[in-house]
């Protein structure tokens, strides 16, 4: 398998499967000179780690970080950093009874079609186990972001959608994203979202989500007018996540719905500093960004092991039915809501550095 590797100037290279002895991640063109210790990673990664709410998934790992590499007397030291995850809680018996069918919606007959082989335990390579390296990424990317650019730099993200039900993002409050399990930004949503999740599980369905990822303070300048576009490697960036199907860029397809005028973000001065009358663009204009927030939006599908009956085929063709057991998210997109901001992140690293390298 090719193509473990995000990233140009700050790169990262994830390796490991949902069922293997453990996970990790090498981290490539990190800056010296940067505070860093395991705890930096650590509060990330326990934002993204399973079981710790009745609507995730009930494995249950402690995701404890160790980093092998690069930090030398609590300071990066301009080499790789090599970190590593044990896997503690793997229940491969749980897909004995599958591993010959392919789960509809998954990955699991591209894969085998592709390489002649696959790890039925958890979807090996294919799991969303493997996002807990980009976390690391990211968590060491932010702590770079936040040396060079100061505190105003700040990314955050949210749940805006879950399966049918969505919130009132006018009522965006980051506070109340960090104090409920689905990263709700509206705290009006949360017992509607409760209720409905639980409802879904019950079921043995599961359902999609919409994630909503914003960062501030990010200056003017950053990204590339044709092929590094900032937008465009926002968008590799977030389909690279499991189960992402959709992107938006600030309006992004509900743009096509706007005027000229309702969609161009009009500028003026005021008190001697720019100012943008909207945010349709998210902040990114031809690739280069404004100086504005940057949204970005990605819709997350629902889970592919579902407990209910679906039609499908084992690995010699013949027709049968498949039904999944064992221990799944509900809905996959709220543990995403960390992914994206990793990966925001590492992407505005890798920009930041390019145009220091060419600009300044």
């Amino acid at each position: 398998m090719s193509f473990n590797t995000f990233g140009k100037l700050f790169r990262f290279t994830t390796w490991g499967e949902s069922h293997g002895p453990a996970i990790g991640c090498v981290i490539d063109g990190c800056p010296p000179l940067i505070s860093l210790n395991e705890q930096d990673i650590q509060v990330e990664l326990n934002k993204r780690k399973p079981g710790q709410s009745k609507f995730t998934t009930q494995r249950k790992e402690s995701d404890k970080v160790e980093i092998l590499s690069g930090v030398f007397e609590g300071k990066t030291t301009g080499t790789p950093i090599s970190i590593i995850i044990y896997n503690e809680d793997m229940r491969s018996k749980d897909y004995g009874n599958i591993k010959n069918k392919f789960r509809p919606g998954h990955a699991d007959f591209t894969y085998f079609k592709k390489y002649g082989i696959r790890d039925y335990r958890g979807g090996g390579r294919s799991s969303a186990r493997e996002t807990a390296g980009r976390v690391a990424a990211g968590a060491i990317a932010k702590k770079v972001l936040l040396n060079k650019l100061g505190k105003k730099f700040k990314v955050i993200g949210a749940v805006t959608q879950l399966g049918i039900l969505g919130c009132n993002t006018n009522k965006w409050n980051d506070q109340t994203i960090k104090k409920n399990p689905f990263f709700c930004p509206d705290k009006s949503m949360v017992k509607l979202w409760e209720k409905y999740l639980l409802d879904v599980r019950k079921s043995g369905s599961s359902c999609g989500a919409i994630i909503e990822v914003r960062a501030k303070g990010v200056p003017a300048g950053l990204g590339a007018p044709i092929y590094s576009k900032l937008d465009m490697d926002i968008a590799s960036a977030m389909m690279s996540i499991n189960a992402v199907k959709g992107i938006n860029i600030g309006s992004g397809m509900n743009s096509a719905q706007l005027s000229g005028e309702e969609n161009s973000d009009e500028i003026f001065q005021k008190r001697k500093k720019l100012k943008f009358g909207s945010n349709n663009a998210g902040g990114i204009l031809g690739g280069i960004s404004s100086g504005q927030d940057i949204v970005v939006s990605f819709a997350v599908k629902p889970t592919s092991s579902i407990l209910k009956s679906r039609k499908t085929i084992d690995k010699f063709g013949k027709n049968t039915t498949i039904s999944v057991k064992g221990r799944h998210d509900p809905c996959v997109g709220i543990r995403a809501v960390p992914v994206g901001e990793a990966m925001l992140n590492c992407v505005l690293l890798d920009h930041y550095l390019m145009n220091k390298a060419q600009c300044k």
